[in-house]
């Protein structure tokens, strides 16, 4: 199983920036993904094109979107559909980003209708799943990460294969902050995220990765990644710079 490093560049970036960026990454891992790693970039929707067309050479990387809305086609303004996604070279797609849930108001229940017809209509999902600073000190981590994974895995069959299911835990006091969760912290949690996709998926979920993000950065990236149930890593701000990712893809 190689481990996935993910670059989110969430609202970032013009569509000439993106593809310079995603060419000079190519260009800096010598055209090809470091060994044991696919490296996937999740730019905004309008950079989507010519991001592709910077790793269309290039060996194993691959194509995320950010969102989508759970629905083949319809009347929904300003939403984007699977299949456009994949029209556009997606391979992946995210569900339940923290500032999906926290800033645009995201159910557990909607999440998880984005988990299962994202893998119903072809994408392979990453489900995003992690606590605020309020509910770590109120000792609430288990209660909060297993009620998101419950509700955002509710409609996934049992028999998906494990390569199309990730789920990356991002402690939304980590993001953007510069503070990242330390060793023990990550293994507690890896542990229950493991613990509770074993749970559904029985001996599938071992195959199943699961990601850290939080203020991951080329210092701490090699230690991060080498952190038992650490399937790779979902990276923010580290990831706009290519010179940065470059130096966490290959940690």
């Amino acid at each position: 199983m190689k481990k996935l490093m993910a670059g989110n560049w969430k609202m970032y970036k013009l569509k000439d920036e993106a593809k310079e960026t995603a060419s000079a990454l190519v260009k800096l891992l010598d055209g090809a993904a470091p060994e044991g790693r696919e490296v996937l970039l999740i730019p905004p929707f309008t950079a989507l094109r010519g991001v592709r067309k910077a790793l269309k050479k290039a060996k194993g990387f691959a194509l995320g979107a950010q969102n989508f809305y759970p629905s083949a086609q319809g009347a929904f303004t300003g939403e984007i559909a699977p299949e456009m996604l994949l029209d556009a070279g997606c391979a992946y797609a995210l569900a339940g980003h923290s500032e999906r849930r926290h800033i645009l108001g995201e159910s557990d229940a909607f999440v998880g209708e984005k988990v299962a017809f994202g893998l119903e209509k072809g994408l392979s999902m990453i489900l995003c799943v992690g606590e605020t600073l309020e509910e770590r000190n109120a000792g609430r981590l288990e209660e909060v990460v297993r009620r998101q994974m419950e509700a955002g895995l509710a409609g996934v069959a049992p028999g998906v294969a494990p390569e199309r299911l990730t789920v990356a835990y991002e402690p939304v006091w980590a993001i953007g902050t510069g503070l990242t969760a330390g060793p023990r912290e990550i293994l507690d949690a890896h542990a229950l995220v493991r613990g509770v996709l074993a749970e559904k998926f029985a001996a599938s979920a071992a195959s199943m990765r699961i990601l850290y993000g939080g203020s991951v950065k080329p210092e701490n990236a090699n230690e991060i990644i080498l952190l038992d149930n650490v399937d790779g890593v979902l990276v923010g701000g580290s990831s706009l710079s290519a010179e940065s990712f470059a130096k966490i893809a290959a940690a």
